[in-house]
């Protein structure tokens, strides 16, 4: 977290649930953090539960609703939210996210061990650039004062390199794409069409299927 020693800027001082290590008002005297702009607390959650629902889900029929997991999931939504409007707690709001990142990690371990092994490289990849962008998320939490003298004695450029908080957004925003083609790859499998992995650019990865030939 930010030391409590930070300039003041347009909108005054700071009243966020969270301050991140990232100077305030570094880069501009109208934004407090630059590079951490997004709303990143409760849409963590929402986003979160949209993915358990997708992979639980992914073995079903076609026009299809699990009205039980779906109402689980958004009353645990509306849940998380009141608690967490009303007391304020970082940690009540981590631990909540973990809990169903974890469920996550789960369900994507056995559909690559026991259901489609050939998709462990994607399976895999996406939860390896997720868990690095949440291993320097805490190297930014933890070790935010040395980060900060480090920023001092460097050129702008690496400064703005290791603002870990802006590549947590980073990082897991790869690793979130990625798991949605994941997802998708293995809903479009189970239906029966034949999806594959290109490459637009030979870089960004999209996923292009089509149906089953009929012999």
């Amino acid at each position: 977290m930010a030391p409590a020693a930070d300039r003041e800027g347009y909108w005054g001082p700071t009243t966020s649930t969270l301050d991140w290590c990232e100077e305030n008002y570094a880069v501009t005297w109208y934004i407090a953090e630059f590079w951490n702009t997004l709303l990143d607390e409760l849409p963590m959650i929402y986003s979160c539960c949209i993915f358990v629902y997708c992979m639980f889900e992914c073995f079903k029929m076609k026009n299809s609703v699990n009205y039980h997991l779906l109402f689980i999931l958004v009353l645990f939504s509306l849940i998380v939210t009141t608690v967490y409007l009303k007391v304020k707690e970082p940690v009540f709001h981590q631990v909540m996210y973990g809990m169903l990142v974890f469920t996550l990690v789960l369900r994507s371990i056995y559909i690559v061990t026991w259901v489609y092994p050939w998709l462990r490289g994607l399976g895999y990849t996406s939860l390896g650039i997720f868990l690095l962008g949440f291993l320097l998320w805490n190297i930014d939490n933890i070790f935010c004062d040395s980060l900060r003298n480090f920023r001092k004695k460097m050129p702008p450029i690496i400064g703005v390199a290791t603002q870990f908080h802006a590549w947590w957004h980073i990082l897991t925003g790869l690793g979130s794409y990625l798991h949605i083609l994941f997802s998708l790859y293995t809903r479009t499998l189970y239906l029966k069409y034949r999806p594959k992995v290109k490459f637009l650019f030979g870089i960004w990865p999209v996923i292009l299927f089509e149906p089953l030939r009929k012999h």
